[in-house]
C-alpha cells in the first residue's frame, strides 16, 4: 500500500471528488480526517471508512474552524503528512457583471483564502517534521477560461499560481505542493456549473468536445491525487495536473 501509516486531511470530503480521495487515500493505508461544511455528509464518508477515518465539520474560510480540524487530527492520528484543498465554490456560466459582490466574495474565501488558513495550520508542523505533501483541487478554468466563468476561472488561476509559489518557497522544506485540475466532471460540483435544466443533450455537446469521449469521475481524481501524494511522485513539485480527457489541449 502506497500510504501506510501516512495521516491525510482532506476538506471537500463529503462527496464527490473529495469523498473518493478520502476512501482511496484510506484504502491505500492512511488515516484520514474527513473534513466538510456538510456535518451528516463527512460523517456518512468516515463511516463508510471505518476506523481508518474520522468525520470533522469545518468552514474552510473560517480561521478557527481550520485551527480546530487541525488540532483534532493531532490528537487523534498525529501530524498531517498529506493535505488536499477539496473544497471548491462554484457557479453556473453567465455573464459576468451577473455574478453579484457577495458571490466574488465567496468564490475568492473559498478557492483561494481558505488555502492562506490551511498553509499558515500545517506548514510550520510540516517543516518541523521536513516532509510534507499539500495538493490542491482545482480546475481547467484556470488553463482554459471561457466566457461566463470570468471570476471562477479568476479564483482557481489565483489557486494555481498560489500553489506554484508556494513549491517554490517550501522546497527547501521537502514539502511538495501540486493542483489537480479536473474538468466538469460526475461530481457534487456539477449542478453548480450547468444548472438544473441539464439534459442528455446537453450532456452529449459536452462530451462531444473531449477527446477520449468522457467526462472526469472521482476515481480519476483520486487515482492522481494518490500518485501525487505517494513517493512515487517524490521529485515532483509545482505542477498542474489536468485531468480532463484531454479537453484542455
Amino acid at each position: 500500500m502506497r500510504l501506510t501509516d501516512k495521516v491525510a486531511i482532506v476538506t471537500g470530503a463529503a462527496s464527490g471528488f473529495g469523498a473518493e480521495i478520502a476512501r482511496l487515500f484510506a484504502s491505500e493505508g492512511a488515516m484520514v480526517a474527513v473534513a466538510d461544511m456538510n456535518r451528516a455528509g463527512a460523517h456518512a464518508v468516515a463511516a463508510q471508512i471505518g476506523s481508518a477515518a474520522l468525520a470533522f465539520e469545518c468552514d474552510v474560510t473560517q480561521r478557527a474552524d481550520v485551527d480546530a480540524l487541525v488540532a483534532a487530527c493531532l490528537r487523534e492520528f498525529g501530524v498531517p503528512d498529506i493535505v488536499v484543498n477539496g473544497a471548491v465554490s462554484a457557479h453556473r456560466p453567465q455573464p459576468l457583471l451577473a455574478v453579484d459582490e457577495a458571490h466574488f466574495d465567496d468564490l475568492f474565501e473559498v478557492n483561494v483564502k481558505s488555502l492562506f488558513h490551511l498553509v499558515h495550520a500545517v506548514v510550520p508542523l510540516m517543516r518541523v517534521r521536513r516532509s510534507g505533501v499539500i495538493l490542491n483541487i482545482g480546475s481547467t478554468a484556470s488553463r482554459r477560461p471561457r466566457p461566463g466563468l470570468t471570476w471562477y476561472s479568476a479564483s482557481q488561476g489565483a489557486a494555481s499560481l498560489l500553489a506554484r509559489s508556494l513549491a517554490v518557497e517550501l522546497g527547501g522544506d521537502n514539502i511538495r505542493v501540486n493542483v489537480i485540475s479536473p474538468m466538469t466532471g460526475d461530481s457534487g460540483l456539477r449542478g453548480d456549473f450547468v444548472g438544473t435544466h441539464y439534459t442528455p443533450e446537453d450532456r452529449a455537446r459536452l462530451v462531444a468536445t473531449i477527446p477520449l469521449g468522457r467526462l472526469a469521475r472521482p476515481h480519476d481524481v483520486a487515482a492522481a491525487a494518490l500518485w501525487l501524494a505517494s513517493e512515487e511522485a517524490g521529485c515532483i513539485t509545482g505542477i498542474e495536473l489536468p485531468v480532463d480527457g484531454g479537453r484542455s489541449v
